[in-house]
């Protein structure tokens, strides 16, 4: 008899698979980065390769790319996989029970959100120049080198709480391509043209409401990510 499999849905697994992709790949060039022109706090022996930090500066580049489209599922249809309002109450009185763990794992499934925004924004902040320069303590390069860090961590534990939650099964349904038939790509134009419809007709009239009524999370984590691009702009501009 076959295993069965909780069925995620495939843009879920296509967002995930690639922003966690780009994202590791950007963790360990981030390391080798480090390695190469810095190493205060311990090295390992790797190649001094001078090109890699334009390379973890690419895989960064791809991570941000595809993160505002990870970033508007898990506030839609994502939203709870996110911390709920009555997480607090969850966490601290019901201590071990089935429902604490899912609450603990919605917490770290946000706390890496917030963790991956910061890596990213603290990376446009930086100059390419001052690695190679050895331009070490510039605020911005220890708040990406903290960033990182705190990712490590972050993924590690949503690992294990996705393991602690959903078990085996949980995690090889996140690595199937199979798809249900309503879940199809070739079903994603439509969608997105009818949302795109729905949102020209109730959202432009209302979008102070809107705005008021999404998660603040949500909001800054948008704002950061815009900011991030504008003051890079500016930047390559003066």
């Amino acid at each position: 008899m076959k295993p069965t499999y909780p069925y995620q849905p495939f843009l879920l697994r296509l967002l995930h698979g690639l922003t966690g992709a780009f994202l590791v790949l950007a963790i360990l060039t981030a390391f080798w980065t480090y390695n190469t022109y810095d190493g205060r706090w311990g090295t390992i022996p790797l190649p001094a390769y001078k090109a890699i930090e334009g390379i973890h500066g690419t895989f960064g580049l791809y991570t941000l790319l595809i993160f505002p489209a990870f970033v508007f599922y898990a506030f839609n249809r994502g939203k709870h996989r996110l911390v709920q309002p009555e997480a607090l109450t969850t966490l601290t009185q019901k201590i071990g029970q089935p429902i604490w763990w899912v609450n603990l794992s919605r917490f770290v499934n946000t706390l890496t959100l917030i963790a991956l925004t910061f890596a990213l924004f603290s990376g446009k902040m930086m100059d390419e120049k001052w690695l190679p320069n050895g331009e070490l303590k510039h605020f911005w390069y220890y708040g990406h080198l903290v960033s990182w860090v705190v990712m490590v961590v972050a993924i590690a534990i949503h690992l294990l709480m996705n393991a602690k939650v959903g078990g085996t099964p949980f995690l090889l349904s996140m690595m199937t391509w199979k798809f249900r038939p309503q879940d199809s790509p070739r079903l994603w134009k439509n969608h997105i043209i009818a949302w795109w419809k729905n949102f020209q007709l109730d959202t432009w009239p209302n979008w102070r409401h809107i705005l008021t009524h999404r998660p603040k999370l949500e909001l800054a984590i948008w704002i950061s990510l815009i900011a991030a691009w504008l003051i890079s702009i500016a930047k390559e501009l003066v």
